[in-house]
């Protein structure tokens, strides 16, 4: 629903005052108060009531980052870096004692996770100053007098950071607990793995750590899901490959969903993620490794997200079942957004034996930092708290009171359900060696089901690689052999940075044989996916075989070299990289040509990465134009560490030049990048061109809704780039993420619509992006998006088109808060642009980017 500029502003305008303290206060007097942000200024879904029942003293209770229920209906609240306190929810309409906020006996602190199961409290502790050991910890009454003062500690781990050890989640068979922890947490001992105990960094090019040294040291797993007994006495590791999940829930098919967070110094490279929520299954892996390592969502390597969101900082996860809401919401996964104030319901729909999904913001502030959210058993309200990092503190109830009915959704068995128990067969197989595995896993190694398809090959993965290695090296149906062969080279080869002294050597024999299989698959006879795994199985190959020998190299390069380029980015981005280690003679011309005609920098990016290492195939003419696109990229913009990512690639590139080549290049390498505005970059682009056309939404719409057929997607997608869409959208897995992600446009707005969002920014803004103009006690005025917060002070980015151009504010130092009523986003983009050319980029937008829709040629 498309909201008035006005009401928009409204919202953003009470929301930041909220967080600052006042809409005016004279200069004399500080603004910052001990008051939790407001109801009136929390934008709630249409039918919900958000009420502030209490605003945590922070001088005494901290700030609040976890909840849960006991069995007495009572709530257990958090302090980040305190201890516990306990409260009964007060009556509708009422706010919370504060003589009734009851401080918990218990010598604990820093509880990151709670829950009560199985007569007990459990807790996961995260201490970041260290003073007591972080791990899982059981807290019982040791009097019987409902006095929680008994304090176990079943398992100590080791964490730092922010990205440790988090939420305990009760598992669905009723005997088991979960524990979600960050990719700063330690591997703990455990008794068993359904995540085969193969991982590696696989990195076929050197990884690039990050430019600000952020995890540079931290290796595989990463983030991990631990699967553990009531006593603490057994672990199994569950999932891994995480970044810094905060926590999760069980739907009721008994299946794991939480929600991951980004590396917002990636913004706008190839190798970015954004946050995602993640169907998490037995024995799989997401595929976080540090740096530019992290693996893109196509690697076979890896499962993809159910549902990408964008920027932001994941924390508290529940399902709606059992509240007192619509019938939808009590069936939404509700996500928590902390950085961005976002309180998300996600709509999960049964796709095969996973799920895809759709989000709706469910409540928001501007910015409401979220920690976490229940839905009482008693009252079938949802509670939620905002805190963390010692900010000011609130806790809130919603309710429902529109006129929908909240009747309880009967629980039934969902779509998919035939699937999802197979995939369960398989992975019975998981952590275990058993005589029948083969039997039942083999035949699904081409299943169509990527989840299932995992499933049975990570059943493979745990049986002894000698009974069935000849099997995958003799296979005759494509599809699944190259699965097979996978499966071996991770578990027959060990990644080299992963390799410990009481490794066997490597089995450079069996690496040898796998190279032979996979140079006699017939690339015309695989699929897509097929054609992905394996250039991936050569890459995890020659990382943990060694590079082969020439003779071997060359009949590799006659298999994949004809195939490069592809008709899609993810082929090509494994086909370049693989090629460029192989030293391919093509690989130079052809990628050089693929940077040219890229118009996203992800994509130029990504192929320049992968050129960085190439000594071969180059021309005097070719290296001039490798060096010329870095003056080029020094004008794109990314996260905080772009520049330091582009400063790596080149100075990796200048150290494979020759004397020669140093010579013969001596100008371009000289020259200094010249810093352009967007608009120049744009006026860059249609050099040549005199005129701008003052286009007209009643005269251009109509005539770019008549022709939005025999449409070029390319020339669209390159009027995206053009336009300088890029710099601050997300389309499809490219753009920035400081203004509206456009991938969905197709489902918001007509042809009409989307030309009036062009032609009059300020028209509309989306109050996610509304600019506020902050004017401080001595005058001063700053203008940007509020995007963080630590204590008193207010992170704001004052450049759409850079999201680390960020400025910092002391909210008591603040005299008055106003929207601004000017879109960052410039009027006259399509000036420079034919009528053509504006049809061409309403249909690349509308189609989804899918160069299959019918409104292409």
């Amino acid at each position: 629903m498309k909201l008035p500029i006005r009401f928009v502003a409204t919202v953003c305008f009470l929301t930041a005052t909220a967080l600052f303290g006042a809409e005016r206060a004279p200069a004399n007097r500080a603004v910052g108060e001990n008051k939790a942000t407001p109801p009136s200024r929390i934008k709630a879904a249409p039918g919900f009531n958000v009420e502030l029942l209490y605003s945590v003293p922070s001088d005494s209770q901290g700030s609040w980052v976890n909840l849960c229920t006991d069995p007495k209906g009572r709530i257990i609240a958090s302090d980040q870096y305190g201890g516990l306190y306990r409260f009964a929810p007060p009556a509708p309409g009422q706010a919370l004692d504060p003589s009734k906020v009851e401080k918990m006996p218990a010598e604990i602190r820093a509880a990151n996770g709670l829950l009560w199961a199985f007569g007990a409290l459990y807790v996961g502790v995260n201490d970041y100053e260290k003073k007591i050991p972080s791990g899982v910890y059981r807290i019982t009454s040791s009097k019987g007098d409902d006095q929680l003062d008994k304090v176990e500690l079943l398992r100590a781990i080791k964490a730092g950071g922010d990205h440790g050890v988090h939420a305990i989640l009760p598992g669905p068979d009723g005997k088991s607990l979960f524990l979600i922890s960050g990719n700063n947490a330690d591997l703990t001992e455990i008794n068993s793995s359904r995540v085969p105990l193969v991982w590696g960094e696989d990195h076929v090019l050197y990884r690039m750590p990050d430019g600000r040294g952020h995890n540079r040291d931290r290796l595989a797993p990463g983030g991990i899901i631990y699967k553990f007994s009531p006593d603490g006495k057994t672990w199994e590791v569950y999932s891994t490959g995480f970044r810094n999940i905060f926590d999760g829930a069980f739907n009721r098919d008994g299946e794991l969903f939480t929600y991951d967070a980004d590396m917002e110094y990636d913004f706008n490279t190839s190798w970015y993620r954004p946050t995602r929520i993640n169907h998490v299954t037995s024995g799989s892996e997401y595929g976080w490794r540090n740096g530019a390592g992290k693996r893109p969502e196509f690697y076979p390597d890896n499962l993809p997200a159910a549902l990408n969101i964008g920027p932001g900082s994941p924390t508290g996860v529940t399902f709606g079942y059992g509240a007192k809401f619509p019938a939808k919401y009590q069936n939404a996964l509700f996500a928590l957004d902390w950085s961005w104030g976002k309180l998300y319901a996600v709509h999960l729909q049964p796709k095969g034996s996973s799920y895809t999904a759709t989000k709706e913001e469910f409540l928001s502030g501007g910015p409401l930092p979220l920690t976490d959210a229940i839905i009482h058993p008693g009252d079938g309200a949802m509670y939620f708290a905002i805190g963390g990092r010692k900010v000011q503190s609130g806790f809130y109830r919603v309710t429902y009171t529109g006129k929908e009915s909240t009747a309880p959704v009967k629980a039934t068995v969902s779509s998919g359900a035939k699937e999802r128990k197979f995939r369960h067969e398989l992975e019975t197989f998981h952590g275990k060696v058993d005589p029948n595995a083969l039997k039942v896993a083999w035949p699904e190694l081409d299943n169509k089901d990527r989840f299932i398809r995992w499933a049975a090959r990570t059943a493979i993965e745990h049986q002894p690689a000698a009974t069935w290695a000849d099997r995958a090296l003799a296979e005759k149906n494509p599809a699944r052999q190259v699965e097979a062969l996978m499966a071996l080279t991770r578990v027959a080869g060990i990644d080299p940075l992963h390799r410990k002294p009481s490794d066997a050597p490597v089995d450079k024999v069996m690496g040898a044989k796998i190279l032979d299989a996979l140079a006699k698959l017939n690339w015309k006879k695989l699929g897509h996916e097929q054609r992905l795994t394996l250039v991936r199985t050569y890459e995890i190959c020659f990382v943990r075989f060694g590079r082969p020998d020439d003779a071997v190299i060359k009949r590799i390069l006659a298999q994949l070299d004809p195939q490069f380029p592809a008709s899609s980015f993810d082929l090509n981005w494994l086909l370049c990289e693989t090629l460029a280690y192989l030293q391919s003679p093509t690989v130079a011309s052809k990628a050089i040509a693929m940077i040219k005609s890229a118009p996203g920098q992800e994509e130029q990016l990504e192929y320049a990465r992968s050129l960085r290492f190439l000594k071969t195939g180059w021309t005097t003419a070719l290296r001039t134009e490798q060096f010329e696109w870095f003056l080029k990229a020094a004008n794109y913009r990314g996260g905080a560490s772009f520049e330091k990512f582009l400063e790596f690639i080149r100075t990796d590139a200048e150290a494979t030049l020759t004397s020669e080549e140093k010579t013969a290049l001596q100008s371009v390498l000289a020259k200094k990048p010249e810093k352009k505005s967007p608009l120049a970059q744009m006026a860059e682009v249609f050099a040549g061109r005199t005129t701008t056309t003052d286009w007209k939404l009643d005269t251009l719409a109509p005539a770019v809704e008549r022709g939005l057929k025999k449409r070029s997607f390319e020339n669209g997608r390159k009027m995206f780039a053009a336009a300088g869409c890029f710099a601050c959208h997300r389309f499809g897995n490219e753009g920035g993420m400081t203004g509206p992600d456009l991938t969905g446009a197709a489902g918001r707005y007509s042809s009409r619509d989307f030309l009036d969002q062009i032609l009059n920014p300020s028209k509309e803004i989306n109050e996610q992006f509304v600019p506020m103009v902050i004017t401080k006690n001595d005058g001063e005025t700053v203008t940007g998006v509020i995007v963080n917060l630590n204590g008193n002070d207010v992170m704001v980015n004052t450049d759409p088109a850079n999201p680390f151009q960020q400025e910092t504010i002391d909210r008591t130092k603040v005299k008055s808060i106003e929207a601004s009523k000017t879109s960052p986003m410039p009027e006259g983009l399509l000036g420079l642009l034919t009528e053509e050319e504006i049809r061409d980029l309403t249909a690349y937008v509308l189609s989804g980017g899918n160069r299959k829709s019918a409104m292409f040629k």
